[in-house]
């Protein structure tokens, strides 16, 4: 007997049920990391069985969430540690980046508690936390940020400070598109508040320019 033929509009309509499915995930387990299936299959839009038809359980979804997770954070730390710039201006470069995928970077953190285990966000986080040092360490050669900490630790610390304002942000303390999380990740590594602000102020609008053109 012939196979079944499967139609592409219904191919395209489980694609984008599987995309809004991790989009709402993403967004009640960040609020949430105690959500049910239920209530994200809800808050999707979608009935149970659909949700369960593309993840047979939490394991399975939040095993999806982490492989998205882990894709969209060493994408953006790739692109930006591609470019040949001042350690300074690659810091904040680097943290704009982490800024635009911050939903995801948070979301992890908040299921390492539960879920996830530590072992395994750590293995998700290890390139942005490699890049972070990297820069940290040549900023600290080039004698532009201060070594009072070794640049493994002030890595971790200024990785704090990013989650910390990114809760803000989440809870309405605050608004931000990333720029003031990068002056203030630049001042704690030991640049001037005014070079601070021109570094990012300049550089954003470079992005920009270089998003709009893409």
């Amino acid at each position: 007997m012939p196979k079944p033929v499967v139609r592409e509009p219904l191919r395209r309509n489980a694609r984008s049920n599987r995309a809004r499915i991790l989009v709402t995930a993403r967004q009640e387990l960040g609020r949430n990391p105690d959500v049910t299936l239920e209530e994200i299959a809800r808050a999707a839009g979608v009935v149970r069985r659909t949700l369960f038809g593309h993840f047979p359980g939490r394991a399975a979804l939040l095993a999806a969430l982490a492989d998205e997770a882990s894709e969209a954070l060493r994408d953006s730390v790739a692109r930006a540690l591609g470019f040949k710039e001042t350690p300074q201006r690659a810091l904040a470069r680097f943290v704009l980046s982490i800024w635009a995928v911050g939903d995801r970077y948070r979301l992890l953190l908040a299921l390492a508690r539960q879920d996830l285990g530590t072992e395994r966000v750590s293995e998700i986080l290890s390139p942005a936390r490699d890049g972070a040092t990297a820069i940290l360490e040549r900023g600290q050669g080039e004698g532009v940020f201060h070594d009072q900490l070794p640049a493994p630790v002030l890595s971790a610390a200024l990785e704090a400070l990013t989650l910390a304002l990114l809760e803000s942000v989440n809870a309405g303390a605050w608004e931000d598109d990333g720029r003031r999380t990068a002056v203030a990740t630049l001042i704690a590594a030991g640049v001037a508040e005014r070079s601070a602000n021109a570094i990012v102020g300049d550089l954003a609008s470079e992005m920009r320019a270089e998003t709009a053109d893409s």
